[in-house]
């Protein structure tokens, strides 16, 4: 029996050695490996330092895209702010001054109507171009220049004494309205009129509408212009309508 038992003890001893053995090699290899990952990591480290110094950046980046994004916007919005309260003082000055005074009460007699200002451009062209706002021929402002200067020196008995000008004179000044911005009045209403053979009314602040053509051109609806003498700093001005 102690034999056997001996035996056993040799047999058990040499498995328990080989066990150490074992743990023994395992132990080197996890030690091994973690040295290993004991020398990667300061690369590791360097390598998520500068991850996140680079994401940083980017943000600071976008931040100051949008910080100078904004900051156009924001000073957009307040030049727009700015130019609405210019306005608005403008318009608060103009309550009482002549221009206002004069576009109310037009908008008044017009509204009597059921009409309403059409501006028109203050180029030179305003009577012209008020005209052919109204006319269903589609003529232009150049074409209504031209027809003014012809009906003016067809109808020279008529209109001349009117312009107080010599015949050189006369002959240069059809000219220029017919080939210049010259200004139109109520000469070339009324040479308008005949042309077209349309009664033109202009209704006006101060005084009584005028009236051209009414009794030629009887049962015709009417050109209606408006006429201005403050609405621009230049001087006098017309206007077209529409209905309200």
């Amino acid at each position: 029996m102690k034999k056997t038992a001996s035996k056993g003890d040799k047999k058990k001893k040499k498995e328990v050695t080989e066990e150490i053995a074992k743990l023994e090699a395992d132990l080197n290899v996890k030690h091994e490996n973690e040295l290993k990952e004991l020398k990667t990591q300061p690369d590791q480290k360097e390598d998520i330092v500068e991850t996140v110094t680079n994401e940083i950046e980017q943000i600071e980046i976008k931040e100051k895209k949008v910080s100078k994004a904004q900051k156009r916007r924001d000073k957009k919005v307040e030049k727009e702010q700015q130019r609405l309260e210019d306005i608005a003082l403008q318009e608060e000055e103009n309550k009482n001054g002549l221009r206002h005074l004069e576009t109310e009460k037009i908008k008044s007699l017009l509204s009597a109507k059921g009409l309403k200002i059409h501006d028109i451009p203050s180029d030179g062209d305003c009577l012209f171009a008020g005209i052919a706002h109204q006319l269903e021929n589609n003529l232009k402002v150049q074409e209504l220049r031209k027809l003014v200067a012809e009906t003016l020196l067809s109808q020279k008995a008529d209109f001349q004494p009117f312009l107080s000008l010599t015949d050189d004179q006369y002959e240069e000044y059809c000219e220029q309205m017919a080939s210049t911005p010259k200004w139109g009045g109520q000469v070339e209403i009324t040479a308008l009129s005949q042309a077209l053979k349309k009664p033109i009314e202009v209704i006006q602040a101060e005084g009584r509408p005028v009236q051209v053509g009414i009794e030629d051109f009887q049962g015709l609806k009417p050109i209606v212009l408006t006429y201005h003498r403050h609405y621009y700093g230049l001087g006098e001005h017309y206007n077209s309508v529409s209905s309200l």
